[in-house]
């Protein structure tokens, strides 16, 4: 059974920093890119940021550009996202999620299989 479990949510004051983690299990790490997603009250869930297990290629969404940094951890079946310079409108419910990367490397929420339960991060200004 595929399984994400993200971790690493909470409040902080705008500037800092907050590093979510999401634990992976039921699939080849190596062989899925791991998207970062996250939604806002009243708004879409947007994609962040993704890696590919196999190649640690990245990308991110120019909102998030020099501020936040996606990695892996392949041993552990663990990735994270090290949040930096947050600002008020970070705020949003976190999500990790995984695809094939044979299908797919990129922040399209859709095209996405597997999803995580979400961790909230508040950025108060």
């Amino acid at each position: 059974e595929v399984q994400l479990v993200e971790s690493g949510g909470g409040l902080v004051q705008a500037g800092g920093s907050l590093r979510l983690s999401c634990a992976a299990s039921g699939f080849t790490f190596d062989d899925y890119t791991i998207g970062w997603f996250r939604q806002a009250p009243g708004k879409d869930r947007e994609g962040v940021s993704c890696i590919s297990g196999s190649d640690r290629s990245t990308y991110y969404a120019d909102f998030v550009k020099g501020r936040f940094i996606v990695s892996t951890n392949n041993a552990k079946n663990a990735v994270y996202l090290q949040m930096n310079s947050l600002k008020p409108e970070d705020t949003a419910i976190y999500y990790c999620a995984a695809i094939d990367s044979s299908y797919y490397f990129g922040t399209t929420a859709y095209r996405y299989d597997y999803w995580g339960q979400g961790t909230q991060v508040a950025v108060s200004s």
